[in-house]
């Protein structure tokens, strides 16, 4: 009976895939929350490159993303909340962490130093930052050094989906499941 399992490496891709959509889900909710309060929040979700000194400058909280957790990290006054929170693997792994300021002298003068410091983490990786603004409410979404506004719980979480998932899908399932399909076990041959 060893080996005769009908569980596959799809399986696994598909379990991270959830997790991390159902992540992506929950910090959207607590954004929406601090939209409504205008509380400011600056999340960053780590794809490819290891974001290791970033965490290296906050605290590592490695926990199940949950809306509670997200708004009492960035809950005002409290110890963490005025610096970045880092998602891992669909996990919020660290909180009050500090990200390099974008040098760009054609940002737009209403933004402030949250949103400076999105775009230059987009700029200096391939993350993707959610920014909620404590002047306006407004959630912002940076990636590749560009950021775009005027987002809802909603509609960020789909453009979050959207990049964070998509992207995940192209670069690691792709390649996996075709040399999966190539060797499956299961398959029976003539």
């Amino acid at each position: 009976r060893v080996g005769r399992t009908k569980f596959s490496a799809s399986q696994l891709f598909d379990e991270d895939e959830s997790v991390q959509a159902e992540s992506i889900d929950k910090i959207c909710k607590a954004a929406g929350f601090m939209q409504e309060k205008k509380i400011g929040a600056l999340i960053v979700f780590e794809r490819e490159s290891q974001l290791g000194e970033i965490i290296n400058t906050g605290t590592i909280v490695d926990a199940v993303a949950s809306v509670s957790v997200v708004n009492n990290i960035f809950f005002p006054n409290s110890p963490l909340h005025d610096g970045a929170v880092v998602v891992r693997n669909g996990r919020i792994y660290a909180a009050g962490c500090i990200l390099p300021l974008s040098q760009a002298d054609l940002l737009n003068s209403s933004m402030g130093t949250r949103h400076r410091a999105a775009i230059g983490m987009s700029e200096s990786s391939d993350a993707v930052v959610l920014v909620v603004s404590e002047e306006t409410g407004t959630i912002s979404i940076a990636e590749g050094g560009k950021i775009t506004r005027n987002y809802n719980a909603v509609t960020a979480a789909a453009e979050l989906r959207r990049l964070i998932l998509s992207n995940e899908n192209q670069e690691k399932k792709m390649p996996v499941v075709t040399v999966l399909k190539k060797i499956n076990p299961f398959k029976k041959s003539k």
